[in-house]
């Protein structure tokens, strides 16, 4: 009689495979909104902006202040009410900080030669004016710049507050997603036309005017594209209005001093 088989061994557990390192999740794209953000801002703002026109309207009307003491607060209430509107989309759909998610960074340029760059588009600016004969129009920016107070007021928010708020909603929120769509170049352009036509209605609907300031809106696209910056971008566009301001004081001086 033959001996019994020996029982088989034990099963012998299979090692755990090697843990792989997790993937590394894919970066994010950006911009991260989209054209319906686009859409609700372009919506909301225009709102604001015939708010702002008819409640314009009527302070003058009714009280005969001189306009320069209502454009100016209207003006920066608008430009609040704005980018308040920006902030609310960041924050409340995507849970996003506001100056960060708009690329309000340091860029790789001095502050020195951005500047220096919005000199030389007014300069440009003003060599194209010459070549197209660029009419000199009795526009709405004209009146408003007709005396000593108006341009030192106008120049403080054409300076400051104003471009800020301009490559904020231009450079910042909408070129990107055009680029995303189009590329850098189509994107800068693209961008650059309604910043054209939004100072359409100030300078008279002169289409000169409007296609010099196009031109100078797809020079500020480009520093934000170059830089990675809307700060950048900022900074040489309240350099460039800096330079027509300057030379318009120094016109009214040259003016009174007669």
């Amino acid at each position: 009689m033959s001996p019994e088989p020996p029982p088989p061994p034990p099963d012998i557990a299979a090692p755990a495979p090697e843990q792989l390192p997790a993937e590394n999740p894919p970066p994010e794209s950006y911009p991260f909104w989209g054209y319906l953000d686009l859409l609700a801002f372009v919506l909301i703002a225009l709102l604001g902006m015939l708010a702002e026109s008819l409640l314009m309207s009527a302070l003058i009307g009714a009280t005969h202040v001189k306009q320069i003491f209502v454009l100016l607060p209207a003006q920066v209430v608008l430009y609040g009410f704005v980018l308040g509107t920006l902030a609310i989309i960041f924050r409340r759909y995507y849970g996003r900080p506001f100056w960060e998610s708009l690329r309000w960074v340091r860029a790789n340029m001095g502050i020195g030669a951005v500047a220096g760059c919005g000199v030389i588009v007014a300069i440009l600016v003003m060599l194209a004016s010459v070549l197209m004969r660029t009419p000199d129009i009795n526009s709405p920016m004209k009146n408003l710049l007709s005396d000593p107070t108006s341009v030192v007021l106008i120049a403080v928010l054409g300076t400051t507050l104003a471009p800020v708020c301009e490559e904020i909603v231009f450079r910042g929120f909408l070129q990107p997603l055009l680029v995303r769509s189009f590329g850098a170049s189509l994107g800068v352009l693209a961008a650059a036309v309604p910043f054209g036509l939004l100072h359409l209605q100030e300078y008279g609907y002169s289409w000169r005017h409007a296609l010099l300031i196009t031109g100078a809106g797809a020079a500020f696209g480009w520093m934000r594209e170059r830089t990675g910056s809307t700060r950048s971008a900022a900074i040489m566009h309240a350099a460039y209005n800096g330079v027509f301001f300057l030379l318009l004081a120094a016109q009214e001086g040259a003016l009174h001093g007669r």
